[in-house]
Formats: structure tokens, C-alpha cells, sequence
């Protein structure tokens, strides 16, 4: 039951990992069976323990749920600047096609963090069998709107529709989201700044920095390769001069990578995955990954985990986010910054 009622966005960024399974199957690395009766740390099960065995403490939780208010405060603060400043408040656009009961509470949850931080929110809602030239012309409008200065179209798309086209008539200078390819072909490259960075690797990296863990110089591993969440995030990484390696569904032995990196990002839509075993001690772990499983003793009858194993991870790892409460809250928190960044320099531009 993966993926029960989760908003399509998070599903779309999976990395379409029902090969990873098989590759982990083939890695050279023993599992806990294969290993004839040793732990990883070699010593013989019933047997004395080694002296350098080190029993770690449970690694810190990263709070992304505390991170993220004082995000959207900061925000919020500087959206009364701005309106005391220039009479004007930042605008959202959120365009929804279909009526996925994910996907609307997912913009029902963007409206209210506007409506909270003092963003005005506009929104147009649009049904599944609209034609791809009515989405069109509501982007064309909102690109066109000055009270405008983000714009959010709503993933997925029903299928007929192009999103590639959809997603590339939104203005770079509104496109919040960082969808836009020239906004991730600038984040690809030195020496340019993209006008906005996508909101969930953002958010990572927000993550760390505030938690005090320190990224240049590091070894950095992205488990997944999407566009939305795995290739941005290994983008960032290696703007803050972390070593980066990305694996995905197609990497033999995944935990040989793991298990030397410093930071871990799991981005790639399975639940439990990422085995503690796999760790380096006192790493960093960042779980993007929001699964449902089947818990009976749960009210919903699931329970939402992440694409790490969070009770044997939180044993190696330093610092951990969980899930729920980790990289989720950052998402939205990250898109009204955006929006408040497009509005400072659509202000700072007219004002010049």
C-alpha cells in the first residue's frame, strides 16, 4: 500500500525505484544473512566484543516542523516590511487541474500558509478534461498579472496534457517552483545564479545548515535522480563544495557509497529502504521519502515512514530528520521565501 494517498507531487518525484530492489539483491555487500553469523563490525555473534566497539547515543532529530516556523516567521516579517515600505504584498498563483483530493489539500495547505505569512493567494481551478490550451491561457494571465510574483502549477497534470509545456510557459521570473529549465540549467552551472531554486531541496540544505552541520569539504550521497527532489539536491550539494555522488536504480551495491558519505539525502519513494547498517557513523541523514504502510493498530489503518529505516538509522547516524516532521514542513515553507524573494526583486526592478 506505498504511496497511499500521498499528494502526486511526491509521488512524481520517486525516481522509479521498483528496479533498486533487484540491484540491492545483486550488491556484492553481505546482508545481516549472508554474513554467517557476524555483526558488520566482525566479531562473532555470542562472542566477546571487541574493544573499539563504540555504542553510540540515538542520533539528534533534525526538527524540520520547529526550522520551518522560524522560516515562515522570518518570511512573514519581511512581508510587513514590504508592505510598509512599498503598500504592496507578495502573490501567489496556484493553478489546480483535476480534482485529486491529494492535490487540493495540498493547495489548500499553500493558501493557508499565505494567507498566514500575509501573501495574497490566487488560485484558479481548472476540470480534469480542461484542454491544454485553457491551462495555457491561465498561466499567460497570471504571467501577466503584476500582483502575481509566484506561480504554482499543481502536480500532475492530467495525462493528455504536455507538462513539459505547461510547466515551461511560466515566466522565469515567477516561476517559484524552479521547475523552469533555464532556472535548473543555471543551478547546474558556476558562476550563475538561477532566479529560484526547487523548494524541496532548498529545503535540505536549509535543514542542515541550521542544524549547524557543516556541508563544503564533505562526502555527500543522493539516493534518487528525479528532477523535482534527487538532481536539484546533488546541484546544491556541490554549490556548497560537498564531493556529490548520486545513485538510483541502476547503482550495484548502493551501501558501499553510503556507508563512506557524510550526508546522506534519501530521495527516491520506498519505504525503509536505507538500512542503518548502510551508515557511516555520525552521519547526517536527510529522509525525503513519505511512504504509507500498512499498520492495523493505526486510526487510518497506515502509518506514513520514510525511505530511511528511522529506529536502526538513528542508532549509527548523528543527525537524523523524521518522517513525518522532517523535510515535509520545509517544502512549503521554502515556497512562500521564494515568492517573497520574486517580490523583493520585481519591486527592486520597477523601482529602478
Amino acid at each position: 500500500m506505498e504511496g497511499k494517498g500521498l499528494p502526486g507531487h511526491l509521488r512524481k518525484a520517486s525516481d522509479s525505484m521498483d528496479g533498486m530492489a533487484a540491484a540491492m539483491a545483486k550488491s556484492s555487500m553481505p546482508s545481516a544473512v549472508q554474513a554467517k553469523g557476524r555483526s558488520r563490525s566482525g566479531w562473532k555473534k555470542g562472542g566477546r566484543s571487541p574493544r573499539n566497539v563504540v555504542v553510540r547515543a540515538e542520533a539528534e532529530r533534525i526538527d524540520g516542523k520547529a526550522i520551518a516556523a522560524k522560516v515562515r516567521q522570518e518570511v512573514q516579517d519581511e512581508v510587513r516590511r514590504m508592505k510598509a515600505t512599498t503598500g504592496c504584498a507578495p502573490g501567489l498563483a496556484v493553478v489546480l487541474v483535476g480534482d485529486r483530493k491529494d492535490s487540493e489539500t495540498y493547495v489548500r495547505n499553500k493558501k493557508k500558509a499565505c494567507e498566514e505569512a500575509g501573501i495574497q493567494s490566487f488560485g484558479t481551478d481548472l476540470p480534469a478534461d480542461a484542454t491544454e490550451e485553457e491551462v495555457l491561457a491561465v498561466v499567460r494571465g497570471y504571467n501577466d498579472n503584476v500582483d502575481v510574483h509566484g506561480i504554482l502549477v499543481q502536480l500532475p497534470l492530467p495525462s493528455h496534457m504536455d507538462e513539459e509545456k505547461i510547466l515551461g510557459s511560466i515566466s522565469i521570473e515567477k516561476d517559484v517552483d524552479g521547475f523552469h529549465p533555464l532556472n535548473l540549467g543555471k543551478l547546474a552551472m558556476r558562476g550563475r545564479d538561477p532566479l529560484y531554486v526547487p523548494c524541496t531541496p532548498k529545503g535540505c540544505i536549509e535543514l542542515l545548515e541550521r542544524s549547524g552541520i557543516s556541508i563544503s569539504g564533505k562526502n555527500a550521497v543522493v539516493i534518487g535522480r528525479s528532477n523535482i527532489v534527487g538532481t536539484p539536491a546533488a546541484m546544491l550539494l556541490q554549490r556548497k563544495d560537498a564531493t556529490v555522488t548520486v545513485v538510483h536504480s541502476r547503482t550495484p551495491d548502493i551501501p558501499f557509497y553510503t556507508k563512506n558519505a557524510d550526508i546522506v539525502i534519501a530521495a527516491l519513494g520506498t519505504a525503509n529502504f536505507v538500512k542503518g547498517e548502510w551508515l557511516k557513523p555520525g552521519c547526517a541523514v536527510i529522509d525525503v521519502g513519505i511512504n504509507a504502510v500498512d499498520d492495523p493498530t493505526a486510526k487510518r489503518g497506515y502509518r506514513l515512514v520514510g525511505d530511511v529505516e528511522f529506529d536502526s538509522a538513528s542508532k549509527v547516524a548523528g543527525h537524523i530528520t523524521p518522517v513525518p516532521g522532517g523535510v515535509g514542513p520545509m517544502t512549503i515553507a521554502m515556497l512562500l521565501k521564494n515568492t517573497v524573494d520574486g517580490a523583493k526583486r520585481f519591486n527592486e526592478l520597477h523601482r529602478n
